[in-house]
């Protein structure tokens, strides 16, 4: 199991934590599919992250285009006026801060604007992704599984084996940044619960956890909300608070070093009791 995980300025000693890292979601979005337009501005985002804080998140993560099922691509530009104000607002705010993105311009002008860690749903592999984070010595890096792309992904996905496939391409990911020189101990893997995945695919995901584990990475899940959990409560999105909660606990169960999740009080409290009966 890993026993750190370097997030640029950071350092995560996960042997002294037995509960897992609980990321923030902070959308700068007017169509993210939980809280879009809710912190479209620099002022409510910076409030939102306030919030988190207060409520003990460990690390937060701005995004600036919604990835949603059947999301639209952004243009650059806009993306970077969206994220870079929010940057600028935290960069002191003593959590290290995370940009979900797969363009590698947004990359490198969040870590030059104070990001720690590059959370990236395409794993890398759009033009120029890999080189950008090749440039920093320390950021972290999560890379996630994803069957095709947003527009399309949720179209009938397949697999032979749901597990063993996800399970390959993360391992085939990481190798690649090793073999880059990136250290061992700064990367991070997610399966991508909701990318490309049936609600069959995704409940096999989440009862056999902890196989991503032993690939010896850090593994984030990001179950929070999804549509996979309003399938089974039959709830609507913002209604699925308790569903989220359960699944984070359920992760962390099975190995999850890394949640990520809307609802932060509620999550860090329940992650608190379960860590408070841990051996």
């Amino acid at each position: 199991m890993p026993t750190t995980w370097r997030c640029g300025r950071f350092l995560f000693d996960l042997n002294k934590r037995k509960r897992p890292i609980v990321m923030g979601i902070l959308n700068a979005t007017p169509d993210s599919f939980s809280d879009g337009g809710m912190f479209r501005t620099a002022k409510d985002a910076l409030a939102q992250a306030e919030r988190m804080i207060a409520n003990g998140v460990d690390l937060i993560d701005i995004g600036g285009e919604s990835t949603r099922p059947g999301a639209e691509p952004v243009p650059l530009q806009e993306e970077l006026d969206r994220v870079l104000p929010v940057i600028e607002g935290l960069k002191d705010c003593g959590i290290p801060l995370s940009i979900d993105t797969y363009k590698a311009e947004t990359m490198r002008k969040a870590l030059v604007a104070g990001v720690d860690c590059v959370n990236d749903i395409w794993a890398l592999r759009q033009e120029g992704a890999l080189k950008a984070v090749l440039e920093s010595n320390s950021c972290g890096i999560v890379l996630m599984h994803m069957q095709r792309d947003p527009l399309t992904m949720q179209f009938n996905p397949e697999y032979r084996n749901v597990i063993e496939e996800v399970r390959q391409f993360l391992k085939d990911r990481a190798n690649l940044l090793i073999e880059n020189g990136v250290g061992f101990d700064r990367i991070a893997i997610d399966p991508g619960f909701g990318f490309g995945k049936s609600l069959e695919h995704n409940l096999s995901m989440l009862s056999n956890f902890s196989q991503f584990s032993s690939l010896g990475f850090p593994v984030l899940a990001g179950i929070s909300r999804k549509s996979m959990l309003g399938k089974v409560t039959g709830k609507e999105t913002n209604d699925r608070v308790s569903a989220s909660v359960a699944a984070a606990v359920m992760a962390a169960d099975r190995g999850a070093r890394i949640v990520r999740v809307h609802d932060v009080p509620e999550t860090v409290d329940a992650l608190k009791l379960w860590e408070a009966v841990q051996p």
